[in-house]
């Protein structure tokens, strides 16, 4: 779903066309702004796809508000909406790119035009068969692949010295300064499509590095950055601001946080439109030196793995400095390759490739000669290593540990190696119930925050922010528990709120509306003669009569 904010400085403007865009099939998050300060105070804290914006306002105007998009969001389309007929004006606004320009005279047809030709210039970016061909043009895959092993040998050992980490990204090409702290993105990659055979490694392999190419597209323009493949097949990223052209200061890392969760927003989307790929996204919210690289990586892990809710399309934040409890390292395994696939595919939660390794791994037991195999014996035990690992660095509570180190008990390994399989399922079944039971427990929360703060700043935005997700995944996090929408929810508990206040005789409407969230007077009338077909007064007359209607 895409953002539009409409900004005008007449309220009455900037309400009635929230209220005519939000009645049109367009699937728009739709944001209002009284001000070019406070559209810029809120294009500060999320990403926004279209501005609808008044040119000639008092304090900062459009055309000053358009170069703070394009310096925070270059991908956002402009719609400037205004009456001013000074020719300077619109002179620059039509010569600026993804700019377009409507006159208020010219009627509504018009300018539901230029926001559905917006909407299609961002469908067109998102296709990534152009973006894959450019990408793959500029990074070659062998590259990607030699920073891969680079990496991920820095991700389970100590970071090197300072000097010799700039000789090896010297040597290697790689485009991030030592002497600088770095951000880093974890990325779980799952084929959407359910039907059908499971992806082979090298298919893995191909969707990581199509997932990479697309997105150097959109990360290139605001970062220095490298993105490599990690032992789980999932895409790790190093980000570090891009320097000013003059190289006397590098761009704030806070304003690079916002930007890249903004962005992969439009990633995720389209790795799904046109990968088939499902992304769910951990990213640290603050910067941190390297010798913190791989500590900070386990615990970018527990986070992707403890994440609420399925993750589909989620943008997560982290903070290194936090206090957390202490995590058990993702330490090198010395078992053989397929356990280690395993192992890896139960770590990333792929149940369907787990249970066909299983079954392959399983198939010599079906021929077994005797409880004396060394290789059934070695197999069963390796897998039961798998499963005791996972559960013990998981600290999986409900199961213990399976009495998996006593496969002796059974008749025959075929027994021991269904007992096994059995397990790995309630494993699955588990984490899937905790993710679910996760979601439930945030979303009772910050409905708890909703009732105690019905007075304050509700927006997606500000919940976002305060339940540290991306304001996408959590509408739908919140739609899918719930089954209502998270606006349609507040504005129900604003209505009781205030049927509740006004049915007693204590308050003035301002105040009542003040209290629900509603500086404006008018603005309260508004809402609740739109949920109720009454003015708050007519409802408090009306209740005070007796008619029990008004209740």
């Amino acid at each position: 779903m895409y953002r539009m904010l409409i900004v005008d400085d007449e309220e009455i403007i900037t309400d009635g066309l929230a209220d005519i865009f939000g009645k049109l099939n367009l699937d728009l998050d739709l944001y209002k702004a009284y001000s070019g300060q406070e559209a810029l105070d809120l294009l500060n804290r999320t990403r926004v796809d279209i501005v609808l914006s008044d040119i000639c306002m008092p304090g900062m105007d459009g055309l000053e508000l358009m170069e703070a998009i394009r310096l925070n969001w270059p991908q956002c389309k402009i719609v400037f909406l205004t009456g001013h007929s000074d020719f300077n004006y619109v002179y620059q606004a039509i010569q600026a790119p993804d700019v377009q320009y409507v006159l208020k005279n010219e009627g509504y047809p018009k300018l539901i035009a230029a926001v559905e030709r917006a909407l299609q210039e961002l469908a067109d970016t998102l296709r990534a068969n152009d973006l894959i061909r450019r990408s793959k043009e500029q990074l070659h895959t062998l590259e990607t692949l030699a920073h891969g092993d680079y990496f991920r040998n820095l991700l389970f050992h100590d970071v090197l010295f300072e000097r010799v980490l700039a000789e090896d990204f010297q040597r290697l090409q790689i485009p991030l300064d030592v002497s600088l702290p770095v951000l880093i993105a974890l990325c779980n990659l799952t084929h959407a499509g359910t039907a059908g055979a499971s992806p082979s490694y090298a298919e893995r392999q191909e969707t990581a590095l199509a997932v990479k190419f697309l997105a150097e597209a959109f990360l290139a323009e605001r970062t220095n950055s490298i993105g490599v493949i990690d032992r789980y097949g999932d895409l790790i990223w190093l980000f570090q601001p891009k320097r000013l052209i003059d190289g006397e200061r590098t761009d704030a890392f806070e304003q690079t946080v916002m930007y890249l969760e903004g962005t992969f927003e439009l990633i995720l989307q389209a790795c799904l439109e046109s990968l088939d790929t499902t992304v769910a996204v951990t990213l640290s919210g603050e910067a941190f030196a390297w010798e913190g690289l791989p500590a900070v990586y386990d615990k970018m892990r527990r986070h992707q793995h403890d994440r609420t809710g399925d993750g589909t399309r989620m943008v997560q934040k982290v903070f290194p400095n936090e206090d957390a409890p202490a995590s058990a390292s993702i330490r090198s395994r010395s078992l053989r390759d397929k356990s280690e696939a395993l192992a890896a595919h139960l770590e990333a939660g792929r149940r369907k490739e787990f249970m066909r390794l299983f079954d392959e791994l399983a198939e010599p037991a079906a021929y077994e000669h005797g409880r004396e195999d060394p290789n059934l014996t070695e197999l069963c035990y390796t897998i039961a290593l798998v499963l005791l690992s996972y559960i013990n660095r998981w600290e999986v509570r409900e199961i213990g540990s399976f009495g998996l180190m006593r496969l002796e008990d059974y008749h025959s390994w075929r027994e021991a190696l269904e007992f096994l399989k059995g397990a790995a399922e309630v494993l699955f079944s588990l984490r899937q119930s905790g993710e679910q039971k996760r979601a439930a427990g945030a979303i009772d929360k910050m409905c708890m925050y909703i009732e105690h703060n019905i007075s304050e700043d509700l927006s997606l935005v500000r919940l976002a922010d305060e339940f540290h997700f991306n304001p996408s995944y959590l509408s739908r996090l919140f739609k899918q528990e719930r089954g209502v929408n998270l606006s349609e929810y507040i504005d129900e508990l604003r209505i009781r709120k205030a049927k509740e206040l006004l049915r007693k005789d204590e308050l003035k409407v301002a105040e009542v509306g003040w209290l629900i969230g509603y500086e404006m007077p008018q603005s309260f009338t508004r809402f609740f003669k739109k949920w109720t077909g009454l003015t708050p007064q007519e409802y408090r007359t009306g209740s005070q009569s007796g008619d029990g209607s008004f209740l």
